[in-house]
């Protein structure tokens, strides 16, 4: 699931942000199925995803993954002020470490990819005058 999940966003590189804004994220919402010999099928990527807590599983799974999205991305740009303590959390669940785990980061892998397209487009474009 991890490597369909970074093949994705290799895929779209890009495409997505591509005006490269800065203090923004996005969640994604992944969908997989498995077989019956457990083979992983990624079978779509949702720019919006649904985030019902339509069942205790998603109950507990959704707000931590929120919670953890915001002090990824906003809490660096906001930090907490000093005299503010783990304490004055709301949802004591909620006060825990990041869950995350980089699976693809533009500074490590653009300029690679960036690499590739150049070389794909120059092969792609070159004329062709096979008859």
């Amino acid at each position: 699931m991890k490597k369909l999940v970074m093949d994705s966003f290799r895929a779209v590189f890009n495409k997505t942000d591509p005006k490269r804004r800065i203090n923004t994220f996005e969640i994604y919402g992944y969908d997989f199925m498995f077989d019956d010999d457990f083979r992983i099928y990624l079978i779509e990527v949702n720019t919006n995803p649904c985030l019902e807590l339509g069942c205790p599983l998603l109950a507990r799974l959704i707000p931590n993954m929120v919670e953890n999205a915001l002090r990824l991305t906003v809490d660096p740009v906001f930090p907490l002020p000093e005299n503010w303590s783990q304490k004055k959390c709301v949802v004591n669940d909620l006060c825990h470490d990041n869950k995350y785990e980089l699976r693809f980061d533009e500074k490590v892998d653009g300029a690679k990819l960036n690499e590739l397209m150049k070389e794909k487009n120059n092969i792609i474009c070159k004329p062709c005058f096979c008859f």
